[in-house]
């Protein structure tokens, strides 16, 4: 994913880590905003192989390659904006209760709060919407904020904020009738939070 979503680790961390977290960077990034040109021309290089992940890469990549910017905005727009409110709803508080602003968001907070993570002043989104928490799980891996970011730390988090409603939003995603180029992304999200939910029930 090094075309995609460079990642600044003020640590030294594994490959595999560093892989970790330019997914979920990339995943982050793409639900937070449309792609730019420069991004899809990056994402229509990323490789695969013929594993769930690889196999959304892949598809992710050929779309990329065959997508412009203003058809990609409008499909973004479609699913997470709309005229009111967008296809998906990409909250933690909307995917475990059905309403906005509820317990879970509380609840992150509170965990931030323990963690030393402040919210962005540039982001205006409730800190439990998709791309915040996968930003915020990169950073924990890379050691961006000054909790601990060990697996003890990165399992909780996830566990907490993102298994419960991850897998399947990214399904939803997948199959979201606007989904064209994000359908790709849903496959990707999905196969990713299903292998590190199976890597950490193992820890």
């Amino acid at each position: 994913m090094t075309d995609t979503a460079e990642i600044q680790c003020p640590r030294s961390i594994t490959e595999e880590d560093r892989a970790r977290a330019q997914i979920y960077q990339l995943l982050g990034v793409l639900l937070a905003n449309p792609p730019t040109a420069d991004l899809l021309q990056g994402l229509s290089s990323l490789q695969g192989d013929d594993t769930p992940l690889g196999q959304a890469s892949k598809n992710l990549a050929a779309l990329a390659e065959r997508s412009n910017p203003h058809d990609v905005e409008r499909e973004f727009n479609n699913l997470f904006v709309g005229l009111g409110r967008g296809e998906l709803l990409p909250y933690a508080s909307y995917y475990l209760t059905g309403f906005l602003n509820e317990k879970p968001l509380a609840e992150l907070r509170t965990d931030l709060m323990s963690r030393g993570i402040k919210a962005r002043s540039d982001v205006k989104e409730p800190e439990d919407h998709i791309c915040t928490l996968c930003e915020i799980m990169a950073g924990i891996i890379t050691g961006a904020f000054p909790c601990d970011s060990d697996v003890a730390s990165q399992k909780a988090f996830f566990d907490a904020h993102l298994a419960k409603w991850a897998e399947l939003f990214f399904t939803d995603l997948e199959e979201a009738q606007s989904a064209v180029f994000y359908a790709p992304v849903g496959s990707l999200g999905r196969a990713f939070m299903a292998v590190e939910a199976e890597a950490f029930a193992i820890q």
